[in-house]
């Protein structure tokens, strides 16, 4: 009883540190203070105001560039790794070892290692650095995700039926469109959603492939903004946004994922 006690007491401290800081930026998303701690009143100005028009162009722009160059990243890193995973998992079981020691470098390396080694080589080939170079070094880094989403579910698959699949008349083209592509989906909606995430959270690649453009993320516009001495007021129902956001659609997966269980 008293170790019950104790695994659910830590478990509600765990959770507790883990989501009081998004808590308290939710609750002063609605006052008007500029600075976090202040409670100046209930308000939901700084929702218009972040809606508003012009209001804050440069925020509105690091938006946008960090939604799209995410939804690129996670989309060819998802094409990418599919078509990865599939070829490893055809390889013999010394050689998909490997492969999977390859894979897992990048993820185990820091994001500095990474980003400092993408700035290298573009310098190194004269690329110059913007919006293509960061696209570029968000796939590099979210790929090896992917594959690990999508490994596991082609392990899980019935090996025999793309052979049957062929047996029966199909092309590899429409095995693998018909056949594999439905079983890994969910492995590929996973990998698109990681992939996605790490893109419009990273900060120490994005920093280095950026250029001197004036091309803006999310990441590095908090950084310059807090390096002014102080953080937009704005920032706080974005994170809000953002944070709901990232629940429901977590909430609509694990629902339909338990249905396809059930089923």
């Amino acid at each position: 009883m008293v170790k019950k006690i104790l695994a659910h007491g830590y478990l509600w401290l765990l959770l507790l540190l883990l989501y009081s800081p998004i808590i308290i930026i939710m609750i002063y998303s609605f006052t008007e203070a500029k600075v976090l701690g202040n409670w100046s009143g209930f308000s939901t100005k700084l929702y218009t105001s972040l809606f508003a028009t012009g209001t804050h162009h440069s925020l509105a722009n690091a938006l946008i560039n960090t939604i799209t160059i995410g939804i690129i990243a996670a989309t060819v890193s998802t094409l990418l790794g599919t078509i990865t995973a599939i070829g490893a998992y055809s390889l013999r079981p010394g050689s998909r070892k490997v492969f999977s020691f390859v894979n897992n470098i990048p993820i185990l390396n820091g994001d500095i290692i990474i980003g400092i080694s993408l700035f290298l080589l573009f310098v190194s080939w004269g690329i110059s650095q913007g919006y293509i170079t960061v696209v570029l070094a968000h796939i590099t880094f979210c790929t090896p995700y992917v594959v690990l989403s999508v490994l596991p579910r082609l392990k899980q698959m019935n090996p025999n039926i793309y052979e049957a699949a062929l047996d029966l008349g199909a092309t590899p083209m429409q095995a693998l469109r018909k056949v594999i592509v439905p079983e890994i989906l969910p492995g590929m909606i996973s990998g698109f959603i990681l992939a996605f995430t790490l893109s419009i959270d990273d900060f120490a690649v994005t920093v280095f492939t950026i250029g001197n453009e004036g091309l803006e993320t999310l990441s590095t516009y908090i950084y310059s903004d807090a390096r002014k001495g102080g953080l937009t007021p704005e920032l706080r129902p974005l994170s809000t946004i953002i944070f709901i956001a990232v629940l429901v659609l977590l909430i609509i997966i694990n629902r339909r994922a338990g249905k396809k269980k059930e089923a």
